[in-house]
């Protein structure tokens, strides 16, 4: 069964003055619910603000609560912060965190939303209000509940924000595998990077994240793994530019999952990008690499339950 963490308030119009909407986190669910797939359904809390505070600024946290994010502020971000954001921006990392408790116990589990990877200290970016994977990865840490966080970021952008907030920690390792000509123009230093060329295709793409994540798991040797598994990468994507098929996309969850499942590392998911005038596509987008990740992860426990891997 799917353990899949979800909040109603995930979904919000379209801020006034702007043409991004949170309508995908629930044609994802609508996805879910089309592929019959066997799930429970977790519903978060905010995020207490002390946990989004040990990662953001103080001050930061009191604009996004109080609806008065700057104006150069919200320029960054890509959308006002109303009530309706300020509400999802609390959940989105209380759902990360969730499934990453969740995970803890079952193995996998998935945040409906999530995967903010932009967000900085002091302000969001890129359609990103506060970083969920660092507030997650942090507090698991602080309540002892991990040693040591692994965060894969296969976005088709960097994750510059996750790689700013975590930088100089032991026991939190970042992992981006990302379009290098894409958005953020500069990139910030995480753990390891590799920025692809543009059109590179699934064989070249496979290769690269087989040459690179075993490396990265087998070293560092975490007890919880992060993913950000964006379908930006996608050939249809309006942002991406990796030029991934369907199947591409399938055979990169299906290698992260196998990272994880054949050693015993529990792992949580969350969204990420998906952009495209067809959004009920890009849902199905996503909930496909929902379902990939739970079937996957199912085969390498009742595998290792046998002894096979």
């Amino acid at each position: 069964m799917l353990h899949l963490v979800h909040h109603p308030h995930y979904v919000s119009p379209a801020a006034p003055g702007s043409s991004f909407t949170f309508d995908k986190y629930g044609l994802v669910m609508i996805a879910i619910e089309e592929m019959a797939l066997d799930h429970m359904v977790h519903t978060p809390e905010p995020m207490p603000r002390r946990w989004i505070e040990a990662v953001h600024d103080v001050a930061y946290v009191e604009e996004v609560a109080s609806c008065a994010v700057p104006r150069e502020k919200v320029r960054r971000i890509g959308f006002p912060v109303t009530e309706r954001v300020s509400r999802r921006a609390f959940l989105a990392p209380g759902g990360t965190w969730l499934a990453a408790k969740l995970a803890l116990v079952h193995g996998f589990a998935a945040n409906s939303a999530g995967g903010s990877h932009h967000a900085m200290a002091d302000s969001g970016a890129g359609y990103c209000v506060f970083n969920d994977l660092a507030i997650a990865a942090n507090r698991l840490i602080a309540e002892s509940d991990a040693k040591r966080v692994l965060i894969v970021d296969l976005d088709v952008h960097q994750g510059d924000g996750t790689a700013a907030l975590m930088a100089g920690r032991s026991d939190v390792y970042t992992f981006s595998i990302h379009a290098q000509g894409n958005f953020p123009a500069r990139k910030t230093r995480s753990s390891f990077d590799l920025g692809l060329p543009d059109h590179i295709g699934d064989e070249d793409y496979l290769a690269a994240l087989n040459a690179h994540l075993p490396n990265a798991v087998g070293s560092f040797l975490p007890d919880l793994i992060l993913y950000q598994a964006g379908v930006d990468p996608h050939r249809d994507d309006r942002l991406g530019r990796l030029d991934l098929s369907d199947g591409g996309l399938v055979a990169r969850d299906r290698f992260v999952i196998g990272e994880a499942g054949s050693r015993g590392i529990p792992i949580a998911s969350t969204l990420g990008g998906g952009y495209g005038d067809d959004r009920m596509a890009v849902a199905r987008r996503h909930a496909r690499s929902i379902r990939t990740m739970t079937e996957a992860f199912a085969q390498y426990a009742a595998d290792r339950k046998r002894g096979l891997v």
